[in-house]
């Protein structure tokens, strides 16, 4: 935790060391996707890190809080001014049954398109439409977004509309809710602080394809809801988000081997204008 706030420092610093903000996708929120596109021909890359304490195995057969990980680089370019393309790289420390120390290894890849719908202020809220394709190491994902965004001044307010269905290659199928809310303040050009809800739940699956067996096998597919301040900086050429969010739900259970949801949750995203 201490090298993650002094990385999060000096990638702070070297943002409002730069004059200017930068001209791509930032998001202020980061897992609410913002109604803006990049422009024609614009290269932004993205890099995610989330991290959520599970509870794990250790090298002794002790139970210890384990940091479960999902890394995802992506790479953004504008098709047309209104366009957008995106490519997703995925790795997961993913403890699946509860053995913790395990290695970072690649998940699978993600295609999607976003496309700005009218420009900014045109219509009462700014709406921009998302569709993904994603190939990944236990399911193939089909994935819908609605991006909306309203601006007041200084004040962004988002909410994403998001579902997606997946097929897992052991047989079963299901569908996903993922819709995010929230609100960010412009302080400065550089500086962003805001507040964002996010919620994630699974219906119709006969059942968890990451844990069949246990008592996580009803936890996992269940409505989680998170919730959180997140702060955004940006400068030049880089922008860096991050929020710790709270789980709401089930607050009092106790963590059990195979949990894929913590009683905590961070993401961070640094983004690079190429």
């Amino acid at each position: 935790m201490r090298r993650s706030t002094l990385m999060a420092a000096a990638v702070g610093g070297l943002l409002l060391a730069g004059a200017g903000t930068a001209r791509a996708t930032p998001h202020a929120l980061p897992y609410s996707y913002p109604y803006a596109t990049l422009a024609t021909g614009e290269l932004e890359v993205e890099q995610y890190a989330d991290l959520t304490p599970v509870p794990a195995f250790d090298s002794s057969g002790n139970t210890v809080p384990y940091p479960r990980a999902v890394l995802t680089t992506e790479i953004e370019y504008g098709i047309t001014d209104r366009l957008e393309l995106g490519l997703y790289f995925q790795a997961t420390t993913d403890t699946g049954a509860g053995t913790g120390s395990v290695p970072l290894r690649f998940d699978g890849l993600k295609q999607r398109l976003r496309y700005r719908i009218a420009d900014a202020g045109e219509l009462p809220v700014d709406i921009s439409i998302y569709g993904e394709v994603a190939e990944l190491g236990t399911e193939l994902e089909l994935e819908g977004k609605l991006n909306l965004e309203k601006r007041i001044g200084r004040l962004q307010l988002l909410v994403n509309l998001w579902g997606e269905r997946e097929y897992y290659y052991a047989g079963q199928s299901e569908w996903v809710l993922n819709p995010t809310a929230g609100a960010s303040f412009e302080l400065t050009p550089a500086v962003h602080l805001g507040l964002e809800y996010w919620m994630h739940a699974e219906y119709g699956g006969t059942v968890n394809a990451n844990n069949p067996d246990g008592a996580t096998a009803a936890f996992n597919p269940a409505a989680h809801h998170y919730i959180g301040p997140a702060l955004l900086l940006q400068g030049k050429k880089f922008w860096f988000a991050v929020a710790p969010y709270v789980r709401l739900d089930d607050w009092g259970r106790a963590g059990q081997l195979g949990d894929q949801y913590g009683r905590f949750w961070v993401r961070t995203i640094l983004g690079i204008e190429l």
